[in-house]
Protein backbone atom coordinates (compact mmCIF):
# COMPACT_ATOMS: atom_id res chain seq x y z
CA UNK A 1 0.00 0.00 0.00
CA UNK A 2 3.07 2.28 0.76
CA UNK A 3 4.22 1.95 -2.82
CA UNK A 4 0.83 2.53 -4.49
CA UNK A 5 0.19 5.86 -2.31
CA UNK A 6 3.66 6.58 -3.80
CA UNK A 7 2.92 6.28 -7.05
CA UNK A 8 -0.42 8.21 -7.11
CA UNK A 9 1.54 11.05 -5.35
CA UNK A 10 4.45 11.10 -8.07
CA UNK A 11 1.52 10.44 -10.75
CA UNK A 12 -0.87 13.32 -9.31
CA UNK A 13 2.01 15.57 -8.57
CA UNK A 14 3.41 15.05 -12.56
CA UNK A 15 0.00 16.53 -13.53
CA UNK A 16 0.08 19.73 -11.16
CA UNK A 17 3.38 20.30 -12.05
CA UNK A 18 3.06 20.90 -15.78
CA UNK A 19 -0.07 22.58 -16.98
CA UNK A 20 -1.75 19.13 -18.13
CA UNK A 21 -3.92 19.32 -14.95
CA UNK A 22 -4.80 22.47 -15.62
CA UNK A 23 -5.83 22.80 -19.18
CA UNK A 24 -7.76 19.34 -18.78
CA UNK A 25 -10.15 21.15 -16.08
CA UNK A 26 -10.65 24.33 -17.72
CA UNK A 27 -11.09 22.84 -21.07
CA UNK A 28 -13.92 19.78 -18.87
CA UNK A 29 -15.34 22.91 -17.02
CA UNK A 30 -15.65 25.26 -20.15
CA UNK A 31 -17.01 22.61 -22.63
CA UNK A 32 -19.45 21.18 -20.05
CA UNK A 33 -20.90 24.61 -19.42
CA UNK A 34 -21.13 25.19 -22.73
CA UNK A 35 -22.89 22.06 -23.97
CA UNK A 36 -24.99 22.59 -20.74
CA UNK A 37 -26.36 25.74 -21.16
CA UNK A 38 -26.59 26.52 -24.91
CA UNK A 39 -27.04 23.07 -27.44
CA UNK A 40 -28.72 21.59 -23.70
CA UNK A 41 -31.04 24.75 -23.35
CA UNK A 42 -30.93 24.15 -19.45
CA UNK A 43 -32.70 27.16 -18.70
CA UNK A 44 -34.95 27.30 -21.55
CA UNK A 45 -36.48 24.06 -20.85
CA UNK A 46 -38.66 25.05 -17.80
CA UNK A 47 -36.72 22.03 -15.92
CA UNK A 48 -35.19 21.25 -12.88
CA UNK A 49 -32.82 19.18 -13.14
CA UNK A 50 -28.98 17.80 -15.29
CA UNK A 51 -30.30 15.86 -18.16
CA UNK A 52 -28.55 18.04 -20.56
CA UNK A 53 -25.45 17.77 -18.73
CA UNK A 54 -25.45 14.49 -18.44
CA UNK A 55 -26.39 14.15 -21.77
CA UNK A 56 -22.92 15.54 -23.28
CA UNK A 57 -20.76 14.00 -20.99
CA UNK A 58 -20.26 10.72 -22.52
CA UNK A 59 -18.96 12.56 -25.62
CA UNK A 60 -16.58 14.84 -23.52
CA UNK A 61 -15.03 11.74 -21.87
CA UNK A 62 -14.45 10.49 -25.06
CA UNK A 63 -11.98 12.93 -26.63
CA UNK A 64 -11.21 14.44 -23.15
CA UNK A 65 -10.26 10.99 -21.13
CA UNK A 66 -8.13 9.78 -24.00
CA UNK A 67 -6.10 12.93 -23.85
CA UNK A 68 -5.84 12.77 -19.91
CA UNK A 69 -4.71 9.59 -20.27
CA UNK A 70 -2.24 9.29 -23.73
CA UNK A 71 0.77 10.70 -21.63
CA UNK A 72 0.45 7.55 -18.66
CA UNK A 73 3.27 5.43 -20.41
CA UNK A 74 4.88 7.24 -23.05
CA UNK A 75 6.39 10.07 -21.54
CA UNK A 76 7.81 7.35 -18.82
CA UNK A 77 9.66 5.59 -22.55
CA UNK A 78 10.21 8.76 -24.12
CA UNK A 79 12.60 9.86 -20.56
CA UNK A 80 13.84 6.82 -19.95
CA UNK A 81 12.41 6.52 -16.44
CA UNK A 82 10.41 3.47 -16.98
CA UNK A 83 13.85 1.68 -16.21
CA UNK A 84 13.55 3.32 -12.49
CA UNK A 85 10.46 3.04 -12.19
CA UNK A 86 9.96 -0.77 -12.59
CA UNK A 87 13.54 -1.43 -10.39
CA UNK A 88 11.34 -0.04 -7.78
CA UNK A 89 10.54 -2.81 -4.92
CA UNK A 90 6.33 -2.57 -6.37
CA UNK A 91 4.48 -5.35 -8.42
CA UNK A 92 3.42 -4.15 -11.85
CA UNK A 93 0.31 -4.39 -10.49
CA UNK A 94 0.58 -1.52 -8.63
CA UNK A 95 2.55 0.84 -11.01
CA UNK A 96 -0.26 0.32 -13.45
CA UNK A 97 -3.22 0.88 -10.68
CA UNK A 98 -1.47 3.31 -9.32
CA UNK A 99 -0.75 5.85 -12.53
CA UNK A 100 -4.98 4.89 -13.15
CA UNK A 101 -5.77 5.76 -9.80
CA UNK A 102 -4.05 9.06 -10.45
CA UNK A 103 -5.60 10.06 -13.60
CA UNK A 104 -9.19 8.92 -12.59
CA UNK A 105 -8.43 11.28 -9.53
CA UNK A 106 -7.92 14.28 -12.08
CA UNK A 107 -10.98 13.35 -14.00
CA UNK A 108 -13.07 13.20 -10.62
CA UNK A 109 -11.63 16.51 -9.39
CA UNK A 110 -12.94 18.13 -12.93
CA UNK A 111 -16.34 16.78 -12.37
CA UNK A 112 -17.04 17.85 -8.72
CA UNK A 113 -16.17 21.56 -10.26
CA UNK A 114 -18.69 21.28 -11.62
CA UNK A 115 -20.64 21.66 -8.64
CA UNK A 116 -22.35 24.99 -9.39
CA UNK A 117 -25.13 23.72 -12.03
CA UNK A 118 -26.26 21.40 -9.47
CA UNK A 119 -26.75 24.57 -6.89
CA UNK A 120 -28.14 26.70 -9.52
CA UNK A 121 -31.31 24.23 -10.59
CA UNK A 122 -31.60 23.88 -6.71
CA UNK A 123 -32.14 27.35 -7.06
CA UNK A 124 -34.71 27.68 -9.64
CA UNK A 125 -36.26 24.42 -8.49
CA UNK A 126 -36.88 21.17 -6.90
CA UNK A 127 -34.95 18.89 -8.81
CA UNK A 128 -34.18 15.00 -7.55
CA UNK A 129 -30.94 14.87 -5.86
CA UNK A 130 -30.58 11.44 -5.65
CA UNK A 131 -31.16 11.10 -9.79
CA UNK A 132 -28.35 14.27 -9.99
CA UNK A 133 -26.11 11.74 -7.48
CA UNK A 134 -26.69 8.07 -9.98
CA UNK A 135 -25.96 10.65 -12.61
CA UNK A 136 -21.94 12.28 -11.26
CA UNK A 137 -21.83 8.21 -10.10
CA UNK A 138 -22.37 6.97 -13.88
CA UNK A 139 -20.13 10.07 -15.24
CA UNK A 140 -17.13 9.12 -12.53
CA UNK A 141 -17.46 5.29 -13.89
CA UNK A 142 -17.65 6.45 -17.33
CA UNK A 143 -14.37 8.33 -17.03
CA UNK A 144 -12.81 5.37 -15.62
CA UNK A 145 -13.94 3.40 -17.81
CA UNK A 146 -12.08 5.04 -20.42
CA UNK A 147 -9.20 5.70 -18.48
CA UNK A 148 -8.85 2.18 -18.09
CA UNK A 149 -9.06 1.67 -21.84
CA UNK A 150 -6.54 4.70 -22.97
CA UNK A 151 -4.63 3.67 -19.85
CA UNK A 152 -3.45 0.08 -21.87
CA UNK A 153 -3.68 1.67 -25.12
CA UNK A 154 -0.75 4.28 -24.04
CA UNK A 155 1.30 1.22 -22.31
CA UNK A 156 1.17 0.11 -25.66
CA UNK A 157 3.39 2.36 -27.80
CA UNK A 158 5.73 4.88 -26.98
CA UNK A 159 4.19 8.24 -28.76
CA UNK A 160 1.15 9.33 -27.50
CA UNK A 161 -0.43 10.93 -30.51
CA UNK A 162 -0.91 7.20 -31.49
CA UNK A 163 -2.27 6.35 -28.33
CA UNK A 164 -4.29 8.77 -28.37
CA UNK A 165 -6.28 7.90 -31.43
CA UNK A 166 -6.46 4.32 -30.55
CA UNK A 167 -8.06 5.24 -27.14
CA UNK A 168 -10.50 7.45 -28.93
CA UNK A 169 -10.95 4.49 -31.53
CA UNK A 170 -11.50 2.19 -29.25
CA UNK A 171 -13.86 4.06 -26.85
CA UNK A 172 -15.78 5.12 -29.85
CA UNK A 173 -16.58 1.55 -30.20
CA UNK A 174 -17.89 0.80 -26.76
CA UNK A 175 -20.37 3.47 -27.64
CA UNK A 176 -21.74 2.57 -30.61
CA UNK A 177 -22.34 -0.55 -29.82
CA UNK A 178 -25.46 1.12 -27.84
CA UNK A 179 -26.35 3.83 -30.38
CA UNK A 180 -30.39 3.70 -32.00
CA UNK A 181 -28.70 4.67 -34.99
CA UNK A 182 -26.17 1.80 -35.28
CA UNK A 183 -28.60 -0.73 -34.10
CA UNK A 184 -30.74 0.42 -36.81
CA UNK A 185 -28.01 -0.53 -39.27
CA UNK A 186 -27.65 -4.16 -38.77
CA UNK A 187 -31.36 -5.17 -37.64
CA UNK A 188 -32.45 -5.83 -40.59
CA UNK A 189 -30.10 -8.91 -41.17
CA UNK A 190 -29.16 -9.45 -37.00
CA UNK A 191 -31.54 -11.46 -34.75
CA UNK A 192 -33.13 -9.22 -31.92
CA UNK A 193 -31.49 -11.32 -29.61
CA UNK A 194 -27.71 -10.74 -30.77
CA UNK A 195 -28.53 -6.86 -30.89
CA UNK A 196 -29.37 -6.96 -27.32
CA UNK A 197 -26.28 -8.53 -26.46
CA UNK A 198 -24.50 -6.33 -28.08
CA UNK A 199 -26.02 -3.37 -27.09
CA UNK A 200 -25.65 -4.47 -23.54
CA UNK A 201 -21.19 -4.30 -24.18
CA UNK A 202 -22.37 -0.37 -24.69
CA UNK A 203 -20.84 1.54 -21.99
CA UNK A 204 -23.58 4.26 -23.61
CA UNK A 205 -25.92 1.74 -22.69
CA UNK A 206 -25.07 1.41 -19.05
CA UNK A 207 -24.34 4.77 -18.62
CA UNK A 208 -27.64 5.95 -20.18
CA UNK A 209 -29.78 3.72 -17.49
CA UNK A 210 -27.57 5.48 -14.37
CA UNK A 211 -28.08 9.05 -15.82
CA UNK A 212 -31.79 8.51 -15.46
CA UNK A 213 -31.49 8.05 -11.81
CA UNK A 214 -32.09 4.01 -11.85
CA UNK A 215 -29.24 1.97 -9.83
CA UNK A 216 -28.40 -1.16 -11.16
CA UNK A 217 -26.17 -3.50 -9.68
CA UNK A 218 -25.55 -4.92 -13.52
CA UNK A 219 -24.56 -1.66 -14.63
CA UNK A 220 -22.06 -1.02 -11.79
CA UNK A 221 -20.64 -4.73 -12.40
CA UNK A 222 -20.44 -4.07 -16.16
CA UNK A 223 -18.02 -0.78 -15.39
CA UNK A 224 -16.15 -2.69 -12.56
CA UNK A 225 -15.31 -5.39 -14.94
CA UNK A 226 -14.42 -3.07 -17.41
CA UNK A 227 -12.69 -1.39 -15.29
CA UNK A 228 -10.15 -4.06 -13.54
CA UNK A 229 -10.16 -5.74 -16.93
CA UNK A 230 -8.20 -2.92 -18.73
CA UNK A 231 -6.06 -2.36 -15.59
CA UNK A 232 -5.10 -6.26 -15.51
CA UNK A 233 -4.41 -5.86 -19.51
CA UNK A 234 -1.85 -2.60 -18.59
CA UNK A 235 -0.12 -4.44 -16.07
CA UNK A 236 0.23 -7.27 -17.76
CA UNK A 237 1.70 -5.25 -20.41
CA UNK A 238 3.80 -3.87 -18.13
CA UNK A 239 4.85 -7.40 -16.67
CA UNK A 240 6.10 -8.15 -19.93
CA UNK A 241 8.34 -5.01 -20.51
CA UNK A 242 9.92 -6.07 -16.94
CA UNK A 243 10.62 -9.22 -18.06
CA UNK A 244 12.29 -8.36 -20.93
Amino acid sequence: MNGLTAIIKREVRGYFETPVAYVFVVVFLVLGGFCTFYPGALFERNQADLIPFFHYQPWLCLMLMPALAMRLWPEEFKSGSIELLLSLPVSSFSVALGKFLASWLVACIALLLTFPVVLTVNYLGQPDNGAIFCGYLACGLLAGCFLAISGCLSAMTRHQSIAFVLAVVLCLLFSAFGMPSVQEVFRPWVEVRWLDRLASLSVLTHYQTLSEGVLLAQSLVYFASQIVLWWLATALLVELRRAG
